[in-house]
């Protein structure tokens, strides 16, 4: 699936870079929606919303501020994880994204537990589904990481990479929360809406089979911790490299009910547990 193909590839992008030791993670742990492997850009394997390798099935596609990314070709400070502060499991994150969209029915589920005993892996966790609304089906994703202060630009927190693609139409903004009850010390948002094209076989995609995904990406400026919601406008076996066409011109909900949802209350013991 788009979730687990993002997260699987956020992963093998970190672990170079981490601080600390991911090999474990990149074989068998979900780097959650954030795991966005750049694969899920150029083979429509899906990013948001972040999975791990051991998710191999479903190549789940995990929001995008995985500790140590770094844009291709920038000078981007890498940013570094820091340990969840308590367990969360991958049915908690399902149960948490079925939640979000009341009256949907769901399909095709993915979740990957963290695991703050482990110095070598679990720094994330996320849970990913194929959601009908009622107005055609997508796959949503939602990975929980927490990142170490002090905040620096990598993914998630800047918009560089995307502004490269600005050609084909690509978006990506950039704007805070105020400090609240909920967010105490306020939260950076980052919302993103990518074009995912591709080739099948030797005929290009015609215009009603491009997909687009759009990524929600919250964190806590006080803690660190991060929620990233990654959504597609298509749903079903992303298999072999290749993206299902598009059931849906627009994601289930808006960039702003995403963050709506994301630092609702729904989501709120999930931010408490990572950060």
């Amino acid at each position: 699936m788009p979730f687990e193909a993002d997260l699987a590839h956020a992963l093998n992008r970190t672990a170079d870079s981490l601080e600390p030791d991911l090999t474990a993670l990149t074989s068998g742990a979900v780097e959650r929606g954030r795991s966005r492997s750049r694969r899920r850009r150029n083979a429509g394997v899906i990013a948001g919303v972040g999975a791990c390798a051991a998710i191999a099935a479903a190549g789940l596609v995990l929001p995008g501020a995985l500790a140590g990314a770094r844009s291709d070709g920038s000078d981007m400070e890498t940013v570094a994880l820091a340990m969840p502060r308590s367990a969360i499991t991958g049915t908690q994150m399902i149960d948490a994204v079925r939640k979000t969209f009341p009256g949907s029915r769901f399909d095709q589920a993915h979740g990957q537990s963290n695991d703050p005993s482990n110095p070598s892996g679990g720094w994330v966790a996320s849970g990913g589904v194929d959601v009908n609304d009622g107005h055609g089906a997508a796959n949503v994703g939602v990975s929980a990481l927490r990142l170490k202060l002090p905040l620096r630009d990598g993914e998630g927190l800047s918009c560089d990479r995307t502004a490269g693609r600005a050609e084909a139409g690509d978006t990506c903004e950039l704007s805070e929360l105020p400090s609240s009850a909920a967010l105490p010390g306020g939260a950076l948002v980052m919302s993103e809406k990518i074009t995912e094209r591709q080739q099948t076989g030797a005929d290009p995609v015609p215009a009603s089979g491009i997909a687009h995904r759009w990524t929600t990406t919250v964190t806590l400026k006080s803690t660190g911790a991060q929620l990233q919601m990654v959504q597609w406008n298509t749903a079903g076996d992303f298999g072999g490299g290749s993206t299902p066409e598009p059931t849906r011109d627009a994601p289930p909900l808006s960039q702003k009910q995403a963050v709506a949802a994301l630092t609702g209350p729904v989501w709120a013991p999930i931010r408490g547990a990572v950060g």
